[in-house]
């Protein structure tokens, strides 16, 4: 299904509040956050030429975040740099001066990230990202993980010393039960997602995703035409896209949201024309994108800067992990992990349907962006549906 934007708001600027989020100061606060990190490097921006020319287009560029600081996704660069950003504002609250990231590692502000806690629910990769940024600061991390989460991906964020609470029900159960408990002990939620009264810190991890875009933009020999992206509650979409529309203004790409059929939220979300929350279905293989009500802060980013909102099957993402694994002509082979490929999957369904292929633009001059935002976060999984053994999937594991 392909939705265009109709939104009374689409094409328009974004509102002074976001535009400050996504913008190039915030951008550039992410990036010198990014580089004090020991493990911070680059991560490829790979061109897929052989694909291309398959789905008729000219030039197809995934940028694999499969590696990111260790943690197997885009995530780490949202939930560690808000907690990190946290730590230092509370410190120099506290300590009546200014402090930077420079800063962390000092004593005075050692001791106050001792005293918080920070909590938020996840599906596995976001989670692991507030642990590992509350681990690096000293701070405590409570992670609420629902039913649907493997063990394999609650043990990663345990390694980071989080404590894990287990919650019935789905992710938007989890989110709430982690408000919950947080509002009552006086923990600072870090969540992905935003509601009523709670968006600032969710900007922030949006923030964190800014990096992406610089980094792309640099690499990239022309800007793309068109971005496909995912979409869980949509702040990694919105972030992408918001930020790409402030770097190149009216050369902006056409930014297409991906979703699975199962859980399209977003799609629902755009199609209402205002933020709507989607009945339970049968649970998709695209785990990390499995969430029935949207963010408020990224719908009101791509409701302006979002074009097109579409949805993909189960069977379109296990296809694209397998191909991104055995790629043809000299395409380079990328690890995807089950929702990490989605974009690449609502590309290939486009570029298939001649209807999406002209409502979207897309033709022999189209360069197209796609961000692979996980790896095999979960390696027994990922051998499963790629039909690897699990050696041959060694090379992706994460480090313990």
């Amino acid at each position: 299904m392909l939705l265009l934007n109709r939104h009374p708001d689409h094409r328009q600027p974004l509102s002074e509040e976001d535009a400050a989020t996504l913008g190039l100061a915030g951008a550039d606060e992410a990036e010198r956050f990014l580089a004090a990190r020991d493990n911070h490097a680059e991560t490829p921006l790979h061109a897929l030429p052989a694909l291309a020319a398959e789905l008729g287009i000219d030039a197809l560029h995934v940028k694999d975040e499969g590696k990111r600081l260790g943690l197997g996704s885009f995530k780490a660069l949202g939930g560690a740099y808000a907690v990190m950003h946290l730590v230092l504002e509370e410190a120099g609250s506290r300590l009546c001066r200014a402090v930077d990231v420079a800063d962390l590692h000092k004593p005075e502000v050692k001791a106050v990230a001792a005293q918080m806690t920070f909590a938020c629910a996840t599906d596995g990769n976001h989670g692991r990202s507030v642990a590992q940024g509350a681990g690096l600061v000293g701070a405590r991390s409570v992670i609420f993980v629902h039913s649907g989460v493997s063990n394999e991906r609650v043990a990663a964020i345990a390694r980071f010393g989080a404590e894990i609470v287990r919650v019935a029900g789905d992710y938007d159960q989890s989110v709430r039960e982690a408000a919950r408990v947080a509002a009552e002990r006086g923990w600072t939620v870090v969540s992905d997602t935003s509601w009523p009264g709670y968006e600032r810190i969710p900007g922030l991890v949006m923030q964190g995703y800014t990096v992406i875009v610089r980094e792309t933009l640099r690499r990239l020999p022309q800007p793309p035409t068109h971005v496909f992206l995912q979409a869980g509650v949509g702040g990694f979409a919105a972030a992408v896209a918001g930020h790409l529309a402030i770097m190149l203004g009216e050369d902006r790409p056409k930014a297409i949201v991906v979703e699975p059929t199962r859980a399209a939220c977003v799609y629902e979300t755009a199609k209402a024309g205002r933020p709507v929350t989607i009945a339970h279905s049968k649970p998709t293989v695209m785990a990390m994108l499995e969430c029935y009500e949207p963010s408020l802060v990224a719908w009101r980013v791509l409701s302006r800067v979002g074009d097109a909102f579409m949805t993909v099957d189960e069977e379109d993402a296990v296809a694209v992990m397998n191909r991104l694994a055995r790629p043809a002509g000299n395409d380079p082979a990328i690890v995807s992990g089950e929702s990490g490929g989605a974009g690449l999957a609502g590309l290939i369904r486009a570029a298939g349907d001649n209807k999406m292929r002209a409502a979207l633009g897309l033709d022999g001059n189209s360069r197209v962006l796609i961000i692979n935002s996980e790896g095999a976060t979960d390696p027994g999984r990922y051998a499963e549906l790629v039909g690897m053994a699990p050696e041959e999937v060694a090379q992706a594991r994460l480090p313990a």
